[in-house]
């Protein structure tokens, strides 16, 4: 089954010619069957490439998908064109009566902050309280993951000596968790964040459970409430050009960067990247719509406590 999309929406057009089954609204609202409605809490500076990265995953599934794209009252995207904004994006306001089967929040580049320095960090922590009741199953993914950790559970986050960026091997910690299934023993994720939150800390909550964490990047997957909550580190969902992107970036303000580790085909900034995570990125967004939206949701949406 497709994902359906508001019409006219850039990753359409992106994604068709990836042979990526979407579908617009006007072709979804003849079809009688109750799509899955996922929240998306886009907080990443260029709003159009992180659409185009989640749908990419949310869309390889069987299950029909209905996305609302959320905006904050407090905080104006400087990076996304006002037109898309306008045109595919919701005031949270107008949709807290809403029930979701489904919610993401995304990272931000804001971590190198204290979480209350951050401008919109009480509307955020409206709308992470909110989901608490009002959503199935939530994924909150980097600086995402680290503010939920923190409102619901008072997890510090703590600052690296250099920024963790690149390609990092991570293993399971739970084999018999649904969120792991067809999961290989040593998988690859990307990293590129300036702070970490530590396994003792979550340790010392018994609300919280580590499923995956890596030698060299910490802690990556964490779960709360069988499932109702899961906390990301690293950026599954990264296409394979955008940590290339960032360090060009970075390279061209001239700010202190490393090449990414274990990125390149032979570490060479001169060579393409070598792609090794995605197969795992699309199994963890299946396995999320799977086994923690679609099975554990009630058919009447406004049912969700």
């Amino acid at each position: 089954m497709p994902l359906n999309l508001p019409d006219k929406l850039p990753a359409i057009k992106v994604l068709q010619k990836e042979n990526i089954f979407v579908m617009d609204e006007s072709r979804a609202s003849k079809q009688d069957i109750r799509p899955l409605k996922i929240a998306l809490l886009n907080l990443m500076p260029l709003k159009i490439t992180t659409e185009i990265d989640l749908i990419r995953l949310l869309s390889n599934s069987p299950l029909q998908v209905e996305l609302d794209f959320i905006s904050l009252s407090t905080h104006v995207s400087k990076n996304t064109p006002k037109e898309h904004m306008q045109a595919f994006y919701k005031d949270f306001n107008l949709i807290i009566h809403n029930k979701y089967d489904g919610l993401i929040i995304t990272g931000a580049p804001v971590e190198q902050l204290p979480f209350e320095e951050v401008i919109y960090w009480k509307e955020l922590t409206e709308i992470l309280s909110w989901a608490k009741n009002n959503v199935t199953s939530s994924i909150f993914i980097c600086w995402g993951a680290q503010a939920a950790l923190y409102h619901y559970y008072g997890i510090q986050k703590y600052p690296l000596g250099k920024k963790k960026f690149g390609i990092f091997k991570h293993t399971k910690a739970d084999s018999n968790n649904p969120i792991l299934r067809g999961f290989d023993d040593v998988f690859y994720v990307p990293h590129s964040r300036h702070t970490e939150i530590r396994r003792e800390d979550i340790l010392k909550v018994p609300e919280l459970m580590i499923l995956s964490e890596s030698d060299e990047a910490g802690v990556y997957m964490v779960a709360s409430r069988n499932g109702r909550e899961f906390f990301l580190t690293g950026h599954s969902e990264y296409s394979p050009e955008t940590l290339d992107t960032e360090y060009r970036r970075d390279i061209a303000k001239k700010l202190p960067i490393e090449i990414p580790e274990n990125y390149y085909v032979d570490d060479n900034p001169d060579n393409p990247p070598l792609v090794r995570w995605r197969s795992h990125a699309n199994m963890l967004f299946i396995n999320w719509l799977n086994y923690f939206v679609y099975q554990k949701t009630p058919y009447d949406i406004e049912s969700i406590g």
